[in-house]
C-alpha cells in the first residue's frame, strides 16, 4: 500500500524534477485549467514539458529574479476539492513544499469586490466533503502567513493593492446547486449563501479548502522531524473574481485582463517568497 501512496498516478514526474531551490523543492503554481497552466509557463525558462493523458501537464522551468534563478512549476489542480487533493498528494510525495493556487472565483460581497478584483484566500470556509476524511469539520482551513504576506506585497509591487481584498472565502461542493441555486433545494442554498455573505466572506470557489488542509498536514508531518526549510509547506491562493453570482459574469476582454493580472501578481509572489527565504 504505501508504494502505490507515494506513487504519483496522475502526474507524470519523478522526484528529480520537483527538486531545486536549495533543497526547498519548486514553488508549484495551481491554476484550475490546463490552459492556465499552459500560460503561466510561458513565463518561465528552459520549460520542459511532462504531459500525462488525464490532462494534468506539469511545466517546469525556471523565473529570473534579477540574475537569479528560481525552480518554478505549473500544472492543473482540475475542479473541486476531489481533484485537487490528487494532485497534491502526489506533487507532495514527489517533494512539493511550496503551492500557491491561481484561480478565479465569484465575489460573496458585491458592493465591495467587482470582477477585475483579486482576493488573498486568508482562510477557507469547508462547505464541502472532501477534507473530512482528513480532519473533524472543526479544525479550521487556513492559508500559511508567509503566502499571505508575500502576495499583499506583491500586490503592492504590481500597483494591485486597491483592487486585493484579503479575508476568509467559501469552499462549496457543488457549482450549479449550491451557489447558483438549481435544484430542489435552491431555497435552501440560498439561504446558507446569504449566511456567508452576512458574516462578511469575500468570495466562493471550490479548492482552497483541500489545498490548506492538506498543506497544514503535510506541514506537520514534516515539521515534527526537522526545523529546516526544507520541512515547511506552505500554500496560499490568489483568487481572480469573474461573476458576480447569479447574472453578472466577465467579458471575454475582463477575463484576458484577469488572467494576466492574477498570473503576473502569482510570479511577483514567488519570486518575492523566494528572496525572503533566501535570507
Amino acid at each position: 500500500m504505501s508504494n502505490f501512496l507515494n506513487t504519483p498516478h496522475h502526474i507524470n514526474a519523478t522526484p528529480e524534477d520537483l527538486t531545486g531551490n536549495n533543497g526547498i523543492g519548486r514553488y508549484i503554481l495551481l491554476p484550475g485549467s490546463e490552459a492556465r497552466a499552459k500560460s503561466i509557463a510561458e513565463h518561465f525558462e528552459d520549460v520542459n514539458v511532462h504531459p500525462h493523458p488525464r490532462g494534468h501537464h506539469l511545466y517546469t522551468g525556471t523565473l529570473n529574479d534579477n540574475g537569479i534563478n528560481i525552480d518554478v512549476a505549473a500544472i492543473s489542480s482540475g475542479m473541486g476539492c476531489p481533484s485537487i487533493e490528487i494532485i497534491l498528494h502526489e506533487l507532495f510525495h514527489l517533494g512539493g513544499r511550496r503551492f500557491l493556487r491561481v484561480g478565479t472565483a465569484g465575489s460573496l460581497q458585491k458592493d465591495l469586490i467587482k470582477i477585475g478584483d483579486i482576493v488573498n484566500a486568508q482562510a477557507s470556509v469547508r462547505d464541502e466533503s472532501t477534507t473530512s476524511d482528513y480532519a473533524p469539520i472543526s479544525i479550521p482551513a487556513i492559508a500559511s502567513f508567509q503566502m499571505i504576506d508575500a502576495i499583499n506585497l506583491a500586490a503592492k509591487n504590481n500597483n494591485l493593492a486597491q483592487h486585493t481584498f484579503t479575508g476568509i472565502v467559501h469552499c462549496k461542493n457543488s457549482f450549479y446547486a449550491r451557489e447558483f441555486y438549481a435544484g430542489p433545494r435552491a431555497i435552501e442554498n440560498k439561504e446558507y449563501m446569504q449566511l456567508l455573505i452576512d458574516y462578511g466572506v469575500l468570495a466562493s470557489e471550490m479548492e482552497t479548502a483541500a489545498l490548506f488542509i492538506q498543506s497544514q498536514l503535510y506541514h506537520h508531518q514534516l515539521s515534527s522531524r526537522g526545523s529546516g526549510p526544507d520541512c515547511k509547506v506552505l500554500s496560499g491562493a490568489i483568487l481572480g473574481i469573474g461573476a458576480l453570482p447569479p447574472d453578472i459574469f466577465m467579458t471575454p476582454e475582463q477575463e484576458s485582463d484577469l488572467t494576466s493580472n492574477i498570473i503576473n501578481l502569482a510570479l511577483t509572489t514567488i519570486k518575492l517568497l523566494a528572496a525572503s527565504e533566501r535570507t
